[in-house]
């Protein structure tokens, strides 16, 4: 908050409107709701994600671990946009998950590729030694030891406690809210936007009172500035 010309009051009301909506809050909804200018709003959002950025943790397991892509579609893309190199995932930034079934926490995280140097790398950061892993089929998991992995490729989703589906479901609140809130999330910011879900889905167990709490202590030594945000 430090050098802020917007009153407590305004960063409260914009923590509160950005903790308490499970898709997010466009700038321009809190430009009118805080009656502020929408460059205000969405730099102040910005500050706000920053607090919920992800430190330091060891997941003990069992973990999902899975990868999706956020990005719109080559075929609604205007001429000068469209890459012209295939459907699927082109074009698209990855995020991988990585879910404690014992917490129900996430980490996640933006990855410029899904190859097993970079999905290891960024396991090893999270999750014990000794954790039982669960992923798909995508050999970007191939490395990890101790590890099983259903098919989807084949149809198989479920094999005792073999599957993604707890992961699966953060995807589908992360994507709602890429689609029907935020509608892009540039690859330059992406990785506030999955921390403002992770965080949210992390203290969703806690009252609003305790979630801006946690607001709070996650603004101490952390600082965003305008020209930084903009570089």
């Amino acid at each position: 908050m430090e050098g802020s010309k917007l009153g407590l009051q305004t960063w409260l009301l914009a923590a509160y409107n950005l903790t308490t909506s499970r898709k997010g809050a466009a700038s321009m909804k809190l430009h009118r709701d805080l009656g502020i200018t929408q460059r205000s709003a969405w730099y102040l959002a910005h500050r706000i994600r920053e607090t919920w950025k992800q430190g330091e943790a060891l997941f003990g397991g069992p973990m999902e671990v899975d990868e999706t892509y956020l990005g719109g579609k080559e075929r609604n893309k205007h001429w000068d946009k469209k890459r012209n190199a295939g459907r699927g995932t082109v074009g698209k930034a990855a995020v991988v998950g990585i879910k404690d079934r014992d917490t129900n926490k996430v980490v996640v995280g933006p990855l410029e590729g899904v190859t097993q140097a970079s999905v290891t790398s960024l396991i090893d950061g999270v999750v014990d030694g000794d954790a039982m892993i669960y992923t798909d089929d995508s050999p970007a998991y191939n490395r990890l030891e101790k590890h099983e992995s259903v098919n989807h490729s084949a149809g198989e989703y479920v094999r005792k406690q073999a599957h993604t589906n707890g992961v699966e479901s953060f995807w589908s609140v992360l994507k709602r809210g890429y689609n029907g809130t935020y509608h892009k999330m540039s690859v330059k910011h992406l990785g506030r936007y999955v921390n403002e879900f992770a965080g949210r889905h992390n203290d969703r167990q806690l009252d609003t009172l305790e979630q801006m709490q946690a607001i709070v202590l996650g603004m101490v030594g952390k600082r965003l500035r305008y020209r930084d945000l903009v570089a």
